[in-house]
């Protein structure tokens, strides 16, 4: 009887964002099986998978990036406020071509068919916490069956859960399939800085400190695209050339970029803002 191969299951504990999110993608790269993907081209290497849980301990222990994300510090901020404050959500239009969903509309505004009106998620979750905060039922969801099955880019965040321990709030990410090299750390960037904002949340409505503590990245399919293959081994050439605090930033080292790009953004947003008014000939 041939013996079954299973896909392999990573299980990764770290202190802060930028450690777990390197052990996670080289333990793919070492321990992943290779398996094709829908987005392969005539060519390309099989990707690298795992199934993987990363746990860090502290979602905002310094230093907090990593400095082989993909993009720069551009890019990372407008991604986490386009999860946190919905910057593009007016992107949204399917009928038009256009963007099917944004994490932050499915977690603000989830309509669902015969409901009169939209659902808070993270209403609901501040107010689930303040009632119990030990509850095990604050949760949001990302997924719609009856729009997602068979789009051309179903959602890959399918879940948040949150529920505080010891005057922190854990928060735990489940994705169905995550891009380990190109998008997982600006994924998981986000995903904490909106922890963040839950625990701020939730602490003015108990009136004490609650402290964004542990999250969690859990994962069905993290991998590595075969087409990436080159650019990963520059990555693992930095690791080998470089120590840790080399390959790190500190938020404060790179605090003058974040503003900057903060101010860039506001500038484009009022740009598309009078666009769309001179559209509608307002």
């Amino acid at each position: 009887m041939a013996e079954q191969l299973l896909l392999p299951v990573i299980k990764i504990e770290a202190q802060n964002l930028p450690e777990g999110w390197e052990k996670a993608v080289v333990a793919c790269w070492e321990q992943g099986v290779s398996i094709p993907t829908q987005y392969d081209q005539e060519g390309d290497p099989l990707s690298r998978d795992v199934s993987l849980f990363l746990a860090v301990a502290d979602a905002f222990a310094e230093p907090r990036i990593h400095r082989a994300m993909p993009g720069g510090i551009y890019d990372l901020e407008v991604y986490r406020q386009e999860v946190v404050n919905g910057i593009h959500d007016h992107w949204i239009d399917p009928a038009a071509g256009k963007w099917q969903y944004t994490y932050h509309e499915r977690m603000n505004s989830y309509s669902v068919p015969g409901m009169p009106t939209a659902l808070n998620q993270l209403d609901y979750v501040v107010s689930a916490l303040t009632e119990a905060p030990h509850t095990r039922r604050a949760q949001v969801s990302i997924w719609k069956s009856w729009e997602d099955a068979g789009i051309e880019d179903p959602a890959c965040l399918q879940r948040l859960w949150f529920r505080i321990f010891g005057d922190r709030l854990v928060m735990s990410a489940h994705m169905r399939s995550n891009d380990a090299f190109k998008a997982a750390f600006m994924n998981m960037y986000a995903f904490t800085d909106l922890q963040r904002i839950v625990a701020e949340r939730v602490s003015d409505r108990l009136g004490r400190t609650i402290l964004p503590g542990q999250y969690n990245h859990v994962v069905d399919s993290f991998h590595i695209y075969g087409s990436y293959f080159e650019d990963f081994q520059g990555f693992l050439r930095s690791l080998e050339m470089r120590s840790f605090d080399q390959r790190v930033y500190t938020t404060e080292m790179v605090q003058p970029l974040i503003d900057e790009a903060r101010e860039q953004i506001a500038v484009t947003l009022a740009q598309e803002g009078q666009a769309q008014t001179s559209s509608r000939g307002d």
